[in-house]
């Protein structure tokens, strides 16, 4: 069970250094992949030209692009909704940037009204994602989006 509250606090803390995009998204992508326990990929996309283009990540090199609408990252951008899969090699379209990850969630996150990033975060676990990590995770990119200067 992953202590989301404390995971927030910490986002907190992170943007008093600063509230830059950049730094902020690499600090937290680092937070996840250290407190999340079972996965091998957390990290960012940047909305770019009605596309995903690859930010801050931890975790094995990852697709550099993607299309609006393609793979579970497209479809949550297409959707503006949050997406948990619980195999992706289910997921019509899914694309594969590593062979290892089995399930996924990604949350678009907002700013101006639009969606701006999606956090995205791969395990090797089958149905690694419960409605609490939804939760925690979307509450989570709400205060980023608080606290996020593009």
């Amino acid at each position: 069970m992953s202590n989301y509250d404390l995971m927030i606090k910490q986002v907190e803390s992170l943007a008093e250094a600063s509230r830059n995009y950049l730094p902020l998204m690499s600090n937290i992508s680092a937070l996840l992949f250290e407190s999340l326990k079972d996965i091998n990929w957390a990290g960012f996309y940047l909305v770019n030209n009605e596309n995903l283009l690859l930010g801050p990540f931890q975790g094995k090199v990852a697709c550099v692009n993607i299309e609006n609408g393609k793979g579970v990252c497209g479809t949550a951008l297409l959707k503006d909704e949050t997406i948990v899969v619980d195999n992706v090699h289910e997921f019509e379209g899914h694309i594969a940037c590593d062979s290892a990850s089995n399930s996924e969630i990604v949350i678009p996150i907002h700013h101006n009204n639009k969606v701006i990033a999606l956090l995205d975060i791969d395990s090797p676990v089958f149905n690694r994602f419960t409605n609490e990590d939804k939760i925690g995770l979307e509450n989570l990119v709400k205060k980023l989006e608080e606290l996020i200067e593009i």
